[in-house]
């Protein structure tokens, strides 16, 4: 494939999984509340349980507080501008099509979850009563009324790159009680997103098939 047409299916399929990722968020963000009940999407086992993390995907953190926020969104700027001149680079070297879009999956995942945290404060309300607004520690004092009475919480800092990351599928399954260690637990307990699928996968096209995409 030229050259031209590897960087055009990198921008589309960049494009395509930025563009259902955030109106999957924007549909959830603005049809369900904090507390909504898990829905089934696929019988029992995966269901859509809104939810919104201060972390990158499924709810990884760099500590807490506004410095651990500001660090976190700072390494995913800097990862994903590495990751744009990294598919460059390989387009420019031949690099085979399949790595492309491997690679396309984790800068579009990336990317998706970053406009969460940049933009998301300037877009919808913010209410610091909700507990996934809420952060022990932070100092940032901010009036609640819960059940009709006002007191006082620690919420988020809020601000451009210190949003949350909306999350949303989980997967309802648990280890069978016979096995050892894992009995009875989830198998994953982690609710994530589109974005989060994406980089996932990209990330085991590339364990899989490194042999074919660096067979040099």
């Amino acid at each position: 494939m030229e050259k031209n047409k590897k960087f055009l299916l990198v921008g589309i399929l960049v494009l395509l999984v930025l563009i259902a990722d955030q109106i999957i968020k924007i549909w959830v963000k603005t049809n369900y509340g904090p507390y909504s009940p898990a829905e089934n999407i696929l019988g029992e086992w995966f269901v859509l349980n809104y939810t919104e993390n201060q972390g990158m995907a499924f709810g990884t953190t760099l500590g807490g507080g506004l410095i651990g926020k500001l660090a976190l969104s700072i390494f995913r700027v800097v990862a994903i501008a590495g990751i744009i001149y990294y598919i460059i680079k390989q387009i420019k070297e031949g690099a085979k099509t399949e790595y492309l879009v491997a690679l396309s999956f984790v800068l579009a995942g990336a990317t998706g979850n970053l406009i969460d945290s940049a933009f998301y404060d300037f877009i919808f309300d913010f209410d610091p009563c909700i507990p996934f607004n809420q952060l022990e520690g932070s100092g940032n004092l901010m009036s609640c009324t819960s059940f009709g009475v006002e007191h006082e919480v620690e919420a988020r800092n809020t601000g451009f790159l210190l949003g949350n990351v909306v999350d949303m599928f989980q997967f309802d399954a648990e280890w069978p009680e016979s096995m050892p260690w894992l009995g009875g637990r989830q198998v994953f307990p982690a609710i994530w997103n589109l974005a989060d699928g994406a980089i996932t996968v990209g990330i085991l096209m590339v364990v899989v098939r490194q042999k074919k995409y660096f067979n040099k």
